[in-house]
C-alpha cells in the first residue's frame, strides 16, 4: 500500500507542481478570449475602463460552486453600481454554462475555458491528467487592466459580499 501511495505521489507531484504561478497584485491581468453561455466571445480588452470580477470555479451546479454564483446573482446590482462586472471562468464547456445559467438564472458571462489555457495563466488550473478543474480563485482587474486583487482562498459562502466590500475600499483608495 505504501508502495503505491508513493508512486501516485511520484506521478502527480510534476503535474501539480508545473501549475503557473498566479498573477501577482499590481501586475497585468492575462488577456483571455473565450465562449460564454450563449456562444459569444469575451475578452479581457472587452472590460477595459471597468472593474472587473473574474472569478474561477471548479464545476458547474456543483453545491459550493452554486452558491458562489448565486451570491454574485444576488449581488450583481450592488457590483454593477461600483462599476464592475462579474465574469465566471472554468474548463466546463459551453452547453454545461447554458444549462447552468439558466437553471440559477446567473445575469453575467460565464467562460468556457475547456482547454484550461486561461486558468493556467492565472494559476488557478489543477491538471490532475486524467481531470482538469478550476481551483476557486478570484481577481479584480482595475480599469487599466491590471490586477488589483486577488482571492486564492475562497469560501463560496461569504465570498460576493467581500467582493463588493474590496470594491468599494479600491475605488475609494483611487480616489
Amino acid at each position: 500500500m505504501r508502495r503505491l501511495l508513493t508512486a501516485l505521489l511520484m506521478l502527480f507531484l510534476p503535474v501539480l507542481a508545473s501549475a503557473a504561478e498566479p498573477p501577482a497584485q499590481g501586475s497585468a491581468a492575462p488577456a483571455f478570449s473565450l465562449p460564454d453561455q450563449a456562444g459569444k466571445t469575451h475578452a479581457l480588452t472587452d472590460y477595459s475602463g471597468r472593474w472587473l470580477v473574474l472569478y474561477f470555479y471548479p464545476r458547474d451546479d456543483t453545491p459550493g460552486c452554486t452558491t458562489e454564483a448565486c451570491n454574485f446573482r444576488d449581488d450583481i446590482a450592488r457590483i454593477r453600481k461600483l462599476g464592475a462586472e462579474v465574469v465566471g471562468v472554468s474548463v466546463d464547456d459551453v452547453a454545461s454554462h447554458a444549462d447552468f445559467a439558466a437553471k440559477h438564472t446567473l445575469p453575467f458571462p460565464l467562460l468556457a475555458d475547456t482547454d484550461g489555457q486561461v486558468a493556467d495563466a492565472y494559476g488557478a488550473l489543477r491538471d490532475l491528467m486524467v481531470m482538469k478543474f478550476a481551483r476557486r480563485q478570484t481577481y479584480i482587474i482595475d480599469p487599466a487592466g491590471r490586477i488589483a486583487h486577488r482571492y486564492l482562498e475562497v469560501d463560496p459562502t461569504t465570498h460576493a459580499a467581500e467582493v463588493v466590500a474590496d470594491l468599494e475600499r479600491l475605488q475609494k483608495a483611487g480616489d
